[in-house]
């Protein structure tokens, strides 16, 4: 058993559209200041920083840590689609549980462009491309942007196995616009009806414009530091990771001609699965979940792959709301991807600046009543996916 792993700062700027946003070293710097000063640490504590971001050269995160200071430690720039700040997380905490630094600073950031996801995976060497080559081989679905279709795909396959409306999914969409107009930190906060975002325009059945996560810039940071480090700078009861797993694809993610395999399903649940029992906790300790809806599809389906209700049950869980507040568990109280927004690097830090204040209290208007026990779920094709369990005593 390692050293526990205590988030003791977050921080993030909000969230905006393409050529809205500052650059990304500043971004990333205001963000990184506003977690060092939630931690009341100094950057000189900082012993490791770690920066994750999908687009951008190849030392960004020197760029954008160098803006706090040059103390000369190490910087290690991460990348991993989607899944990026999660990822970078992961390896931060592996650095304090395993003894080599008492106090390290995580940072995801992106400076996104207009028509992100369709315009940026033009190059075949990307997953997402030689995933949408192999199902269009399999299911012989029309060109669309690669990552609309698979997920667009898993919704339809879904749809044909349970029966599933197609209201069921905007239904989704309805709630993060909700949570999302007490966020202000989200992009979107106009709520919306039902009824108009299935009027939006269809971007692959059964997705509609509204069910989708806008490209977006904007940064988030967290500091980690050890039990030890908590202790000699008098912090008290800090949120800490109880657990934390890592997966990367299966061989069922190819071959059982299954969109659902092949856009994450079987990581997401081995992940859930390990990190549950790691902390020693199940679905149902948990009372706020920040999970992956970079389409509502995958919210729907991320619902059952973490446990949060049965196989085929997810639409019963969306109509009963038992994904909000006085349901079994709030998901999404930021708004999540679809409103909040999806700096692909960001999100990862961003979701768990939001589980941190939920459970210190300090979510406002987005409180979950009685918050003890957090998960966060960070999908990214090609792939790679990060369960995190959060806790305060």
């Amino acid at each position: 058993m390692g050293n526990r792993v205590n988030v003791i700062g977050v921080g993030m700027v909000k969230f905006q559209k393409p050529g809205a946003s500052d650059e990304y070293n500043v971004m990333a710097s205001n963000a990184a200041r506003a977690a060092l000063a939630d931690a009341g640490v100094a950057y000189s504590d900082i012993e490791q920083a770690y920066a994750g971001y999908v687009y951008g050269d190849s030392t960004c995160g020197q760029r954008a840590i160098y803006e706090l200071g040059l103390t000369g430690i190490p910087v290690f720039n991460v990348n991993n689609n989607c899944s990026t700040g999660s990822t970078a997380l992961f390896l931060a905490r592996q650095a304090i549980e395993g003894g080599l630094a008492q106090c390290v600073l995580v940072v995801g950031f992106e400076q996104m462009e207009k028509g992100a996801l369709g315009a940026k995976y033009n190059d075949r060497t990307n997953p997402l491309e030689w995933q949408a080559d192999l199902m269009n081989r399999v299911q012989g679905f029309a060109q669309a942007p690669p990552a609309a279709q698979m997920f667009g795909g898993a919704g339809r396959e879904y749809r044909w196995k349970h029966g599933t409306k197609r209201e069921t999914f905007a239904k989704i969409s309805q709630k993060a616009r909700k949570h999302a107009s007490k966020n202000p930190y989200a992009l979107f906060t106009e709520q919306l009806s039902v009824e108009e975002i299935m009027a939006a325009p269809e971007v692959f059945d059964p997705l509609t414009r509204y069910q989708c996560c806008p490209p977006t810039c904007g940064a988030a940071a967290a500091v980690l530091a050890s039990d030890d480090f908590v202790k000699r700078h008098g912090l008290k009861s800090p949120v800490y990771i109880a657990a934390q797993a890592m997966t990367t694809d299966f061989r069922t993610s190819f071959e059982e001609d299954s969109m659902i395999k092949m856009v994450g399903y079987d990581m997401a649940e081995a992940a859930a699965r390990q990190a549950y029992e790691r902390a020693g906790l199940g679905p149902k300790d948990v009372q706020v979940v920040e999970l992956h809806d970079c389409f509502t599809a995958n919210e729907l389906l991320t619902y059952e792959a973490l446990g949060l209700c049965g196989p085929g049950e997810a639409e019963r869980f969306i109509w009963d709301e038992g994904n909000t507040y006085g349901g079994a568990v709030v998901t999404n109280p930021s708004g999540g991807l679809l409103s909040k927004g999806h700096p692909l690097g960001a999100t990862g830090l961003a979701q768990c600046t939001e589980l941190v204040w939920q459970l210190r209290g300090q979510a406002e208007q987005r409180q979950v009543e009685g918050a003890r026990v957090a998960l966060q779920h960070n999908l990214g094709l090609g792939g790679a996916c990060v369960v995190t369990i959060y806790r305060r005593d």
